[in-house]
């Protein structure tokens, strides 16, 4: 026995109905692909929605970090030698004692430093920190027009979605501020020049850091 009654064939979606509600879905989806998705995730923006909503910036940002992770990427590893062989690898490393144990490096030295970059409209640059993890930085920046900036770390060998932002703004003159380095990698800004004219970053930043790497 039913608990309830079928639907008639009357009450039955036809045939044309269902092909119409899967026109309107896949055109809902497709606008939510250009319109959305496009502009934050790669940085396209064929309808010119995104960049108000902030999301072509977004998208912008993402592309560039990982171009930066494909480059690191694409560093060669070190390979054995000809005469090498991976039984003789393991053989080796479970039986010859190394002559020293590696101790992990010393944290860097406190120092103090000005950097300054010339952005060009629309042109965005990088100034980063080689820094191990738990080393701090306090830092001040200021920008001779509206810039839109991210402070974030990035490890050595970064994978998908490795980097870790500390701090991002749009239209900004200045920041100032301390961050401690979660990871050890480089760390530092992404500034992208929105006033439509050639302008300048002047950066100062003080801690234990062991250099700038700047473009």
């Amino acid at each position: 026995m039913y608990n309830t009654d079928l639907p008639t064939r009357a009450e039955l979606p036809s045939s044309k109905q269902l092909l119409r509600s899967t026109a309107i879905a896949a055109i809902a989806a497709a606008a939510i692909l250009v319109a959305v998705v496009l502009p934050a995730e790669y940085g396209i923006d064929p309808t010119g929605i995104g960049r108000p909503l902030g999301l072509t910036e977004m998208g912008e940002l993402k592309m560039q970090l990982a171009a930066e992770a494909e480059a690191d990427r694409a560093t060669p590893a070190a390979t054995p030698g000809p005469g090498s062989s991976l039984p003789g690898a393991i053989f080796a490393g479970l039986f010859i004692r190394p002559a020293a144990a590696q101790t992990p490096a010393p944290a860097a030295a406190s120092r103090t430093d000005e950097t300054t970059i010339t952005l060009r409209p629309n042109q965005g640059l990088e100034v980063k920190l080689d820094m191990r993890r738990g080393a701090r930085a306090s830092y001040s920046w200021t920008a001779t027009g509206q810039v839109n900036y991210d402070l974030h770390g990035e490890p050595p060998n970064p994978g998908r979605n490795a980097a870790h932002s500390y701090k991002n703004g749009r239209g900004s003159l200045g920041e100032q501020g301390e961050f401690t380095a979660i990871f050890d990698g480089t760390h530092g800004w992404f500034w992208r020049n929105r006033s439509g004219r050639d302008l300048t970053v002047t950066l100062r930043t003080t801690g234990n850091y062991a250099r700038i790497i700047r473009p």
